[in-house]
């Protein structure tokens, strides 16, 4: 089959589980010798050329549809102008600055991309359906990573007349955080175009459940496909950390739960058997969580505890996999129930047990590999209760992680996800 895969990019600042996700997606499925294209939008991908078969140049360029947005005379400028804004390099710089973008802005240009044709991006629209109806790139599927994307879907099919899928992973936070009027102008835009989309392929059962509610979709359009990721290159651990190691892997903000773990640290340091414990954070920031992630200095200074906590700075998989494997234990506590939980797997990946609030997908995956715990109380207190027997016994934290490695090996893998993809996209075709 000939597909192209369109996914939002979100520069080189944090930890993006849609982006990795996609481009370990798309790989696998050309390994198994389909013609795929990950065409990029808004962003670069946090990711290299040689990590994926084939790129599209990027679409919608985030500078060009901020600019198209606030000012009607970039609705008309040539397309000379536009690639100087499409810039790589510029591009990385307004990814650093997009945190600072306003609350409203935001609203308004996600508003607008919805609209699809009747949005102030028209001319990056038209652009899209240009070169994807080129010979040598028009696809027979055109896969949505989001439904965020989901204004595409109508133009795409009319003038392709490819079958549209959509991917599904927690979009229902970003939406629901727009603020008033926008929320529900967007749910209504997202509900009335979904009757565009030929199929919506959820990463998660718990997910796909609430998003067939919130869309009233009909079962049969909506499926599973768990994406798992490539036990390549991860290292499982033989023996425990000579100190006990508490590990956090997403972006470091308020929302992933960085605060509780943090809280959490603080109190289970107090315990006299676990006063040498040390927390490692990974996974970038924006520009608006600077803020935060300065009070969390200031008051683990406080308590004296600065030394003993590693703001890491680098997250590109060769990090990754050497942070990692010096953790005892990995914990996100998020704080709103999430559809994937790309960290969990990459915990697995490397024999890590994992701790996680019982909310969203994390029952799903702790039951489906056996690698980790679950607490019911997700505050500092009951994440430090849950913590603890796993800094204590390093014995019980190594089983539970050779669980969750072989469950990568076994039915995590990414490989299963692309046959599993494949599969289903036959059938609609």
């Amino acid at each position: 089959m000939k597909i192209v895969q369109i996914t939002p990019g979100s520069g080189d600042n944090f930890y993006c589980e849609n982006c990795l996700r996609d481009a370990a997606l798309v790989t696998a499925m050309y390994r198994l010798e389909h013609e795929i294209t990950l065409l990029p939008m808004y962003l670069p991908l946090q990711i290299s050329d040689k990590e994926i078969p084939r790129k599209a140049p990027i679409f919608f360029g985030g500078i060009n549809v901020y600019l198209q947005q606030k000012l009607s005379i970039f609705r008309k400028t040539p397309r000379w102008l536009d690639k100087l804004f499409d810039r790589p390099g510029l591009l990385e710089w307004a990814s650093r600055k997009a945190g600072m973008t306003s609350a409203k802005d935001l609203a308004q240009t996600t508003i607008s991309m919805l609209q699809g044709r009747h949005g102030r991006q028209i001319k990056e629209l038209d652009r899209l359906i240009e070169w994807l109806a080129r010979d040598e790139n028009k696809p027979e599927i055109v896969i949505l990573s989001n439904i965020l994307l989901i204004g595409l879907a109508k133009p795409i099919a009319e003038r392709l007349r490819a079958k549209v899928v959509c991917l599904l992973q927690d979009e229902d936070g970003f939406l629901d955080g727009l603020m008033p009027p926008y929320t529900q102008q967007a749910w209504d835009l997202v509900k009335g175009h979904s009757r565009d989309v030929d199929l919506f392929i959820s990463v998660s059962k718990y997910y796909a459940e609430l998003m067939r509610q919130k869309l009233g979709l009909d079962p049969e359009r909506l499926k599973v496909v768990h994406v798992g990721i490539s036990p390549e290159g991860y290292r499982l651990r033989e023996n425990a950390p000579e100190v006990p190691t508490i590990g956090y892997l997403s972006r470091m903000c308020p929302e992933r739960g960085l605060d509780t773990l943090i809280d959490a640290f603080i109190r289970i340091k107090e315990n006299e058997s676990l006063k040498n414990t040390r927390l490692r954070i990974a996974g970038g920031k924006s520009a608006a969580d600077e803020s935060f992630i300065d009070k969390m200095r200031q008051k683990l200074n406080s308590h004296g505890l600065s030394d003993d906590v590693e703001f890491l700075p680098d997250f590109e998989r060769s990090a990754r996999l050497d942070f990692l494997h010096s953790l005892s234990v990995l914990s996100v506590p998020e704080k709103k129930p999430v559809a994937y939980g790309l960290y969990v797997l990459e915990a697995f990946a490397s024999g890590v047990p994992v701790v996680e609030p019982d909310i969203g997908v994390f029952p799903e995956l702790i039951e489906m590999t056996g690698g980790g715990l679950l607490y019911q109380d997700n505050t500092a207190a009951g994440l430090a209760a849950a913590i603890e027997p796993l800094l204590l016994d390093s014995d019980y934290a190594l089983e539970l992680g050779k669980k969750g490695r072989d469950a990568v090996v076994e039915k995590l893998g990414i490989r299963q996800s692309a046959e599993e993809m494949i599969r289903i996209l036959k059938q609609i075709m």
